[in-house]
């Protein structure tokens, strides 16, 4: 009996959510990169968040809390002049602006050094270089 009811399948489709599929296939990234490939991906991915993302987290609590953010003769500054006060603060050296800009790889840093404290990784003990003790034939005594 023919089945009606089918769709046919045109190209490759699978039955999984598509925000499933996108975390299977950056995890397949990260699997397959080489150590040294993806703590620079981490690193990068860190510093990103915190010289936008981070800077535009502050501006919008800022904004509901503390009010309107006010850029010199402008009482009602956007996002993007926060932005551009804030790489000003970079390129100046200011400690404040570099420590929002670090502030997520150094979560980061301390999110896997209390890892690694609380869950060690098992190394196999080192073998120091072993006695090689000489064989005898007892025939030959």
């Amino acid at each position: 009996m023919p089945r009606l009811a089918v769709r046919p399948r045109i190209g490759r489709r699978s039955r999984s959510p598509p925000l499933l599929e996108l975390l299977a296939r950056i995890r397949r990234v990260f699997t397959v990169r080489s150590r040294i490939a993806r703590e620079l991906i981490i690193l990068g991915t860190a510093l990103l968040l915190g010289v936008v993302l981070v800077p535009l987290c502050i501006w919008f609590v800022g904004n509901r809390i503390l009010g309107p953010y006010t850029h010199g003769n402008n009482l009602h500054a956007g996002p993007m002049a926060l932005l551009g006060d804030f790489f000003q603060g970079l390129s100046l050296g200011w400690l404040s602006y570099w420590i929002v800009a670090l502030g997520p790889l150094v979560i980061i840093v301390f999110a896997r050094l209390a890892w690694e404290l609380v869950n060690p990784r098992r190394r196999p003990p080192v073998k120091s270089n072993p006695r090689i003790e000489p064989t005898v034939a007892k025939d030959r005594l």
